[in-house]
């Protein structure tokens, strides 16, 4: 099978991988401005702004620095010349990024509450569309898995039946959503409970999934990739302790 990498509209043909970003990020951010106005959100317009700057620029650092990690072996010698420095990106990079450049801003601007709970929910639609992109992209878009006889496997166009990891992720962010909506439910949950609670279960996942890619390992049988899903659990892990402990010192 040879995914449609491109959709033809009369004379003008358009990468499916793009148009499903332009739905992914258009579509994310309606539903977005949604949420919000059904929400009392503590934070202000021009605060809100700040901080999807913030978000923005640590989100492109982080997702162009994993990217490039990913194959450290082909950093002093690029295929393609110096335009692979600037191509390389992750989604994992991104959201660690983007995490560290909203709490710069945060503590910039001086402000305390969370500002990803209303994030969530637009996240998850926008990374699932994205991910259909680069399932139809096939093998193209590099996101593919390694060779199963699993009788899902997907023949991407090479004759070799594939792990379809992005159909895995896209089922997967469908039940994280749905958790969290039956979460958020059943009771209240702690500001930026929810966006914690997305991005660990998100980074859970990408440390379990990556091991059906066929991505080199840099140390200790760990891809780039997966190094950084730990880095950002340890965060949590942390945090969660930290929190923990100020609640019994109350």
């Amino acid at each position: 099978m040879v995914y449609p990498v491109e959709l033809a509209l009369g004379r003008f043909h358009l990468p499916v991988h793009l148009l499903c970003e332009v739905l992914a990020y258009s579509l994310g951010y309606r539903l977005y401005l949604a949420l919000r106005a059904r929400s009392a959100d503590r934070i202000s317009d021009q605060g809100r702004q700040w901080i999807f700057v913030g978000a923005a620029l640590g989100a492109l650092l982080g997702s162009r620095a994993l990217g490039l990690l990913e194959h450290p072996h082909e950093l002093l010698h690029p295929p393609g010349g110096w335009l692979y420095y600037f191509t390389n990106k992750t989604i994992v990079g991104g959201f660690l990024g983007g995490l560290v450049g909203v709490e710069l801003t945060k503590k910039y601007l001086g402000i305390r509450t969370s500002s990803g709970d209303l994030m969530v929910f637009p996240l998850l639609l926008g990374l699932g569309i994205g991910r259909l992109g680069c399932h139809l992209s096939g093998l193209q878009d590099g996101t593919f898995g390694t060779p199963t006889s699993l009788p899902w496997g997907i023949n991407f166009g090479d004759g070799i039946p594939r792990h379809p990891t992005n159909i895995y992720e896209i089922a997967f962010l469908a039940l994280l959503a749905l958790g969290l909506w039956l979460l958020g439910r059943r009771q209240p949950l702690p500001d930026g409970r929810r966006f914690e609670l997305f991005l660990a279960g998100y980074l859970l996942f990408r440390i379990g999934v990556e091991f059906l890619k066929p991505a080199p390992a840099v140390w200790l049988g760990l891809t780039a990739i997966q190094w950084a899903c730990v880095a950002g659990l340890g965060y949590y892990v942390w945090l969660w302790k930290s929190k923990s402990t100020m609640s019994i010192y109350k």
